[in-house]
């Protein structure tokens, strides 16, 4: 091949791996694969169309395919399989984390979840049907189950042997865990211990007693921010007797946590949650996972409509008021969103409980009538500019009253959510920004109503 064939093949460095693959051409494809890591291809195949990027797959290396299906989403991973062969197929699903494989299959179609099974080794097949097992989103489900487990009276000496002896079948030997005869937890040792302490040093005198450990029926999510509370890269997962019976890893930590605030920050935006890449997504898949939250939030509006209507008269008696209706429903709108997203945000990360509810109401309520306080000052100046004083009077009091009352709203109604076992994040910023529209007209309305004498 001559310098000028090799130019031509390799691909440029803005060039993407979609497009490589719309002009078909394989020499630079495997150039492009071969100088790119796992998560980089990974993330270009979860961009592109199932054919194109099955076509992509094909090309890897065994060894290199894998580490790259391990980064793909449950979603794209079932759209490589159904391209693949037999053997090829077969290759893929058994050299996966059991973990890995499990989330996967909960999301899979019976049919590719009977195929994945059936084409396991007894081994693996046993380790993935327990995994399956566990309750729905519970720590069971996202822990490894491939762990080296040391009996509590080894001698540092004979500790690292077994490390040896049996780590390469494990996912992590970072944390190991400690167990008595019954394989109830007792501690667990780092490798950094094992590693710089002596020979013949009783591994129970590094153990760390009663640690930070999870129940299988836990919530992933929960112990995965228990992870980063305690900054663990590994934790035990015990079952309700306490024998040990996997570790939730840090990658599956960060998994859990990414994908559930993925999930509020959708459902806070007034949307259904998508599974896969957001580029993958076709315009329609996109529009009906939005289309029912907007349906319902016009049909709420329409509560804004009719108290517009009600004070028809007010408005005729002062129509300058009309002016600031944009003005006044947008400050509260936006007052409440603030007030639930954080909120929100404190009941995912623990700074907040149900309990709490009082002290939110109270401290919510101060923040908007501070944040109106502010507002007011502004609207005071720009109702004097188009308006009389009177009317510039009624605004400004008006955007105390909605600021706090937003406020309070905003921050009230996630806590509510959480009593009654509902997600906070249902009650996105869209529905709040709604509410307040109505009833901050009200407030407006009502307010011109006494000051104005109408």
């Amino acid at each position: 091949m001559s310098q000028t064939d090799v130019i031509e093949v390799r691909p440029s460095l803005s060039e993407s791996l979609q497009d490589i693959a719309d002009t078909h051409r394989v020499d630079a494809a495997l150039a492009w694969l071969d100088t790119h890591p796992p998560h980089v291809i990974a993330d270009q195949l979860a961009r592109m169309d199932a054919v194109q990027a099955g076509m992509a797959f094909r090309l890897l290396d065994k060894d290199l395919a894998l580490a790259v299906f391990e980064e793909l989403e449950p979603v794209d991973q079932q759209q490589i399989l159904q391209g693949l062969r037999d053997q090829s197929f077969r290759d893929l699903i058994e050299g996966m984390a059991p973990d890995d494989r499990a989330r996967m299959l909960r999301e899979a179609p019976a049919k590719v979840a009977k195929k994945v099974l059936a084409g396991l080794s007894p081994r693996e097949r046993r380790m993935t049907a327990a995994l399956l097992g566990y309750p729905e989103g519970s720590a069971g489900q996202y822990m490894t189950p491939e762990v080296v487990a040391l009996p509590q009276n080894l001698t540092v000496a004979e500790a690292l042997a077994m490390v040896r002896a049996k780590g390469a079948t494990a996912e992590t030997v970072y944390t190991l865990p400690v167990v008595d005869a019954g394989r109830r937890l007792t501690g667990i040792v780092e490798l950094r211990e094992l590693v710089l302490s002596k020979p013949d040093t009783m591994i129970a005198e590094l153990v760390v007693t009663e640690p930070v450990c999870a129940r299988a029926t836990d919530a992933a999510e929960k112990a995965a921010r228990l992870m980063r509370e305690t900054n663990d890269i590994n934790m035990p997962v015990v079952d309700s007797e306490n024998r040990l019976v996997g570790l939730l890893t840090i990658d599956d930590a960060v998994e859990v946590i990414e994908a559930a605030d993925s999930e509020d920050v959708a459902r806070q935006a007034g949307s259904a949650p998508w599974e896969g890449h957001y580029m993958a997504a076709g315009v329609f898949q996109l529009a009906r996972y939005r289309a029912m939250w907007l349906l319902l939030l016009l049909f709420a509006a329409t509560l804004t409509v009719s108290v517009t209507d009600m004070f028809e008269g007010t408005l005729q008696q002062a129509a300058h008021l009309a002016l600031f209706i944009p003005l006044l429903i947008g400050a509260g709108g936006n007052a409440g969103a603030q007030a639930a997203t954080a909120c929100v945000r404190a009941l995912a990360v623990g700074e907040v409980r149900a309990t709490d509810l009082f002290k939110v109401i109270w401290r919510e309520c101060r923040v908007g009538l501070v944040l109106g306080s502010m507002l007011a000052a502004a609207g005071l100046v720009i109702g004097g500019l188009f308006v009389d004083l009177r009317v510039a009077l009624v605004v400004g009091i008006t955007l105390v009253l909605i600021c706090g009352w937003a406020a309070t709203i905003g921050g009230t109604m996630p806590l509510l959510a959480k009593k009654l076992r509902i997600d906070p994040a249902v009650v996105s910023a869209p529905m709040v920004t709604t509410l307040v529209d109505a009833t901050g007209l009200i407030i407006y309305f009502t307010t011109a109503k006494l000051v104005l004498g109408i």
